[in-house]
């Protein structure tokens, strides 16, 4: 049990370190305030997840068991919020291209298959730490996730975007 849980603990490690790449490169390539802003975020949040199961993985090899002294919080990502501070009432945007749109999509598989990897080491472990840390893991990846499927919608459909993001409300006129 513990070599398969070691070995789910690097394929996270490989995978946070190929996405915050990923976003670090979009983040450098794109044009669109909007998409700089939110793949620098989210190339900081999957650092900091990267830094945490590292930090385990070391742990646990060494003492063969759950570590005690693990960091079980990382910090809630302010990827949403950022999102909508941006592109929120601004109509004068730059569209985004067409890569944008692929490199959305690519991170919407990437953190699809996160949020499943992280619930199946949650669901996988008896230990109530080890199940909180993954659990919070997975509940970040799909602050991503929600993130990106903006993104996408905002690109695809921005008025659609505005209607729903504004909150518009009858005042009796």
């Amino acid at each position: 049990m513990m070599k398969k849980r070691l070995n789910a603990l690097e394929v996270a490690l490989e995978n946070e370190h190929r996405e915050r790449e990923f976003y670090i490169e979009n983040a450098r390539r794109t044009k669109n305030p909007l998409g700089k802003a939110m793949f620098k975020q989210i190339a900081e949040d999957e650092l900091e997840h990267y830094e945490r199961l590292k930090e385990l993985h070391k742990q646990w090899k060494k003492d063969e068991k759950w570590p005690d002294t693990v960091q079980l919080a990382v910090n809630k990502s302010p990827v949403r919020d950022l999102f909508k501070k941006t592109a929120g009432g601004k109509g004068d945007l730059p569209p985004g291209d067409d890569d944008d749109l692929k490199a959305i999509r690519t991170a919407i598989d990437f953190e699809a298959k996160g949020i499943q990897h992280y619930a199946d080491l949650r669901d996988g472990s008896s230990d109530t730490q080890e199940r909180n840390f993954f659990d919070l893991l997975s509940t970040m990846e799909r602050e991503h996730l929600l993130s990106l499927k903006d993104s996408e919608e905002f690109l695809t459909d921005p008025v659609s975007w505005y209607r729903r993001t504004e909150s518009p409300g009858l005042d009796g006129a």
